[in-house]
């Protein structure tokens, strides 16, 4: 990993410097948002689907993050449940991503895009229907 794409997020130079990959703001933005009601699932990439399929969890499945000049710019790629509200629902996702980053790592982000990608309708329970 080349060290531009590091963030330096350390205010007391004289202990030494505190760097943070954005694979780390990735795993802390998926997590954060799974915890979300009305989250079905996150939409990642090939490499992540075959992680999955080897039985590795991929926390940052769905989740780009970019450092800029003008800040931390988050895209989010979900599948929401049938029913939810998208706006409430990317509402409470943009809060939480917000809230968990900075009490984890100080940092303010300057946009968390999120991107509804699909919608999950429920699957019929035919034990429901005996």
């Amino acid at each position: 990993m080349d060290e531009g794409s590091l963030l330096d997020v350390t205010s007391n130079t004289e202990l030494g410097i505190v760097e943070i990959a954005p694979e780390v703001i990735e795993v802390i933005t998926g997590i954060a948002a799974s915890e979300v009601e009305g989250i079905s699932a996150m939409r990642g990439n090939f490499a992540a689907d075959v992680v999955e399929r080897f039985g590795k969890k991929s926390h940052s499945k769905g989740v780009k993050v970019e450092f800029t000049d003008t800040g931390i710019l988050i895209d989010l790629y979900v599948v929401l449940d049938f029913g939810v509200s998208i706006p409430k629902t990317a509402e409470k996702l943009q809060t939480n991503i917000r809230q968990t980053i900075k009490n984890m790592t100080a940092l303010d982000i300057n946009e968390i895009n999120v991107h509804v990608v699909g919608i999950k309708m429920e699957q019929d329970n035919p034990e429901e229907d005996e």
